[in-house]
């Protein structure tokens, strides 16, 4: 499951812009900036009066938690402060930057750190911003409840206790620099003014996988793929079990899927697709994004995600698979996520 967000500092990408890039959630700046970094109330209004969700990291200089405990200590009082000035709820988590490749030495000192911040908020209310090394030390040794990993400095290693994810710097939305991240828990430590995540605005998911039956996958057609094995499905949203559909609308959604084909000879284009199909004529349907990948030999593993969208009402949304080679080949393995709101 994932919810695509952004993050960004001095430049605004509008209310506007936002929703119609398909973001969810804004991870906004606390500090002692006075040029424009930081979160206002008006913002955090407008954001919530969207229904985009807010995100608060605080952020002063990039190495703040070298200072240790004292300064955690200072900078949640003052992070307390300006978050509970925008509105934020005072059970909703704030995550402290270490914004740099800080090695295991440094370690002990991010821990104090986050212990002082700790001693301010309660250890439920601590995050951390960082890269895959301090966050995981942090997460091992139960300094931090909530974690935003950035790519950097994480060579290609994601924890999986992570709460947000940074995988995408310097992307443009209004022609403002955002950086692209993506919720991979249903609590991220979101809010709106005045308002916490709970019951309907907590999003659901549905984890399902192919299960151990071999699908086939015929060339220059698109194929269906089934899903035999449930992994999580509360709502009862993977209607027919062991069938293709993965959602029944009305809701709003995101999809990841991961599969695996093989017998597609390498440099031979594989195209994937998100498709809603009426539930009384599931001959009727709308295509959602295609994605391209290139087969890299005899075994080729897809990855396909879509960050946002809408199902309608008497709507089920299914995912597709077509190859352009010569022969049949056979999609051995996969598994699919849905994150949704009813």
């Amino acid at each position: 499951m994932a919810v695509f967000g952004v993050d960004y500092a001095w430049g605004r990408p509008g209310v506007a812009a936002l929703k119609r890039a398909g973001v969810k959630f804004a991870c906004r700046y606390l500090s002692h900036d006075k040029t424009g970094k930081n979160l206002t109330r008006a913002e955090a209004e407008s954001l919530s009066d969207a229904g985009i969700w807010l995100v608060v990291v605080w952020e002063t200089t990039a190495k703040r938690p070298l200072d240790g405990r004292a300064a955690g200590v200072a900078d949640a009082r003052d992070a307390a402060a300006q978050a509970t000035a925008c509105g934020m709820p005072d059970d909703r988590p704030i995550y402290f930057a270490a914004d740099w490749d800080a090695s295991p030495g440094h370690q002990d000192e991010i821990n104090a750190y986050l212990d002082g911040a700790a001693s301010v908020l309660g250890r439920r209310r601590v995050g951390l911003y960082a890269g895959h090394g301090p966050l995981k030390r942090a997460f091992d040794a139960g300094k931090i409840t909530f974690g935003w990993q950035t790519y950097a400095w994480s060579d290609g290693r994601w924890d999986d206790r992570a709460h947000l994810q940074q995988y995408s710097n310097d992307q443009r939305i209004n022609g403002v620099t955002v950086d692209y991240d993506r919720a991979v828990k249903s609590d991220y430590g979101q809010w709106r003014v005045g308002v916490s995540p709970e019951g309907d605005d907590m999003p659901d998911y549905v984890s399902v996988g192919t299960g151990g039956e071999r699908q086939q996958l015929p060339p220059g057609a698109w194929t269906t793929v089934g899903w035999a094995k449930e992994y999580s499905d509360r709502e009862h949203q993977h209607h027919d079990k062991g069938g293709p559909s993965l959602l029944t609308g009305s809701a709003h959604y995101s999809l990841s899927v991961a599969t695996t084909v093989t017998g597609v000879p390498a440099g031979t284009l594989i195209q994937a697709r998100a498709i809603e199909v009426r539930i009384e004529d599931t001959d009727t349907f709308a295509v959602g994004p295609v994605q391209d990948f290139v087969s890299v030999g005899d075994t080729t593993n897809l990855v396909y995600g879509l960050a946002a969208d809408t199902v309608g009402a008497g709507h089920r949304v299914r995912f597709q698979l077509i190859q352009h080679g010569e022969a049949p080949a056979t999609v051995t393995q996969g598994t699919a996520k849905v994150l949704f709101w009813k």
